[in-house]
């Protein structure tokens, strides 16, 4: 075993598509990326390798005809290590996840429920695309639930006490008293460890302002996914034509404005019909500030669009394996600029800019380990 044979093994390569996931979905509750949010592109990076490994261990016999080179085959990697490889990587990112608070931990714990049916069960079923989209989609949620995760529980420990509280000092002597049997229930559940009812209203609204941008990187997923799965055996003008489309029209959704929303979520419709109102009594003028983040987040929509679709036009004109692979490769590469276009729609444009710098180092090294 070698560091060249894990490598390809964990295709190291297209590791650099992970961390965007966290960040959009830090950006989406309108906060800024913290110690959650590193402790969840950690968790990120250990289920995405495990899955990796867990793959080529599950399609070991498959790739000993397809695929001779990789390193199970090879010989490089015995499939035992590759196993135990994904079990400790599992583990290791759910206990990243769990430090994040349970929240993240949840949704770690469905990513990788997700990951693995995937690699042992339905990578070639038709329900294969799905799951991948759908891991992809609790990668950024899982973002979005670790980013200010200690806030968060603070903010729901903090509920006021119940009618059996006593608020003075207490007529006799020794120290005032603690709560009485009366004390609210979050109370209890923060002297449980576990979050407050405001806490969990809170991680729902986290949750249900990132579903938009889970929802097209989840679409991304899903079509690239269904490309690769002719990428073996080539033959499919379909898959790539269909992928295509699903780009373009992902794209254009990319750079729809969204509505005003809070950290915590969507803005309530009466909110948004105000603002509504009080933009149409004061128009404002475009200020270099106001369309700095509207030409960025056009840049990157343009280069999402450039990175994934030259490569599927040659594979639909050409549906030969090596076209399919560098399809297939174009369509990973290409999650990073739409990570860092779905960050700076959301108003995070430093965090799309810190995505966006990982496309280099992902396109070098994508030379010297295939990504797919």
């Amino acid at each position: 075993m070698t560091v060249r044979a894990w490598a390809e093994l964990l295709r190291v390569s297209a590791l650099f598509t992970v961390p965007g996931d966290a960040l959009a979905g830090a950006a989406a509750t309108g906060r800024r990326p913290d110690r959650g949010t590193a402790l969840a592109v950690g968790a990120s990076l250990c289920l995405y390798e495990a899955g990796m490994a867990l793959n080529d261990w599950a399609d070991r016999d498959e790739d000993a005809v397809d695929r001779p080179h990789r390193p199970i085959p090879s010989g490089r990697i015995a499939p035992g290590a590759a196993l135990a490889a994904a079990g400790a990587l599992t583990a290791a990112g759910l206990g990243l996840a769990a430090r994040a608070g349970r929240p993240a931990l949840a949704v770690a714990t469905g990513l990788a429920a997700t990951v693995w049916a995937y690699d042992l069960r339905l990578k070639h079923t038709p329900a294969g695309p799905a799951a991948m989209a759908a891991a992809r989609g609790l990668d950024l949620l899982l973002g979005a639930t670790a980013t200010g995760a200690a806030k968060t529980t603070r903010r729901g420990s903090d509920t006021p006490p119940g009618p059996g509280v006593a608020s003075g000092p207490g007529p006799g002597p020794g120290p005032g008293p603690g709560p009485s049997p009366g004390a609210g229930a979050g109370a209890a559940s923060a002297s449980a460890g576990g979050p407050g009812p405001g806490a969990a209203e809170a991680v729902r609204g986290r949750v249900r302002g990132a579903l938009p941008a889970a929802g097209l990187l989840g679409a991304h997923t899903y079509a690239v996914t269904a490309v690769s799965r002719h990428e073996a055996q080539g033959g499919s003008t379909t898959a790539p034509l269909a992928a295509l489309a699903a780009v373009t029209a992902l794209g254009a959704a990319t750079l729809r404005e969204r509505c005003g929303r809070g950290p915590e979520g969507p803005a309530p419709a009466a909110e948004r019909g105000r603002a509504a109102e009080a933009l149409r009594s004061h128009p404002t003028r475009a200020t270099p500030a106001s369309t700095t983040p509207r030409l960025l987040l056009t840049a990157l929509t343009g280069t999402y669009f450039r990175t994934a679709a030259g490569p599927l036009v040659h594979a639909a004109l050409n549906p030969s394996p090596p076209l399919t692979q560098r399809a297939v490769g174009g369509g990973i590469r290409a999650m990073i600029p739409l990570q860092a276009a779905l960050a700076t729609r959301a108003g995070a444009a430093g965090s799309g800019l810190a995505v966006m710098a990982l496309a280099p180092l992902a396109r070098t090294l994508a030379r010297k380990v295939s990504p797919t």
